[in-house]
């Protein structure tokens, strides 16, 4: 019993420290121009996601690219092509737009701030109506994703509830890259939701520059997010 408390005392500490200093959020980003992600099925490179980050005298903008294609004995089985753009201000979201053609099926989000209302309002393929302005949108650049307990899928609009667990402390080696990272685990917290539906995945942490260098997730084969390149201004 007294290790098991040990244990749990630890587990708290190593939370605490590692959400601390996740809390600066698209400030931290304004001498980025560009982050770049190489995406993996089954360890076989099939596209890319990039970030492009723009600062004016009051607003923030990232703009992503996405694109991947996974083929078997070179018959297309399943594809996106995805497009979208974000405006902050303020450290405060207040635009979203996407256009996304997953297979041959249309998908989009278009989500504006309501200032009098204090709330999002989400017009998207899977999702229409208002949300709590304290969702943050699901992409990989943005570590808050890590701080926050819901969710907006940048292909849809849906919104989904989840929890972030610390997992451990970890040195990754990406490329001949060594990177001190917080190793951490999301995931759906509705059992209800169908299991194709349902968040999870592990997260690597660059500690010092606070970038998501690598995810993790299985759904019809293992696939991962791994950094590739990072420019600054």
């Amino acid at each position: 019993m007294k290790n098991k408390f040990i244990s749990l005392v630890l587990v708290l500490i190593f939370s605490i420290c590692a959400f601390s200093n996740l809390y600066s959020h698209t400030g931290h980003y304004k001498n980025f121009k560009m982050i770049e992600m190489d995406i993996y099925r089954n360890g076989k490179i099939i596209g890319y996601s990039k970030f492009f980050f723009k600062s004016y005298e009051n607003l923030f903008e990232v703009i992503n690219e996405t694109q991947f294609e996974v083929k078997v004995a070179g018959v297309k089985l399943f594809s996106v092509k995805s497009i979208s753009k974000e405006k902050y201000q303020n450290d405060q979201l207040i635009e979203f737009k996407s256009e996304t053609m997953q297979n041959d099926k249309e998908k989009f989000v278009n989500l504006v701030y309501n200032r009098s209302e204090d709330v999002f309002i989400i017009d998207g393929s899977s999702f229409k109506g208002n949300a709590d302005k304290e969702n943050i949108v699901g992409n990989w650049w943005n570590h808050k994703i890590l701080t926050s307990s819901s969710q907006i899928s940048p292909l849809s609009g849906s919104i989904k509830e989840q929890e972030v667990l610390f997992i451990s402390k970890e040195t990754l080696n990406i490329d001949n890259k060594s990177f001190e990272v917080d190793h951490f685990k999301l995931k759906s917290t509705d059992e209800n939701l169908e299991e194709d539906k349902k968040l999870n995945f592990d997260i690597w942490l660059d500690r010092k520059k606070n970038i998501i260098v690598k995810v993790e997730y299985n759904r019809l084969g293992k696939w991962q997010y791994i950094l590739k390149n990072v420019e600054l201004n």
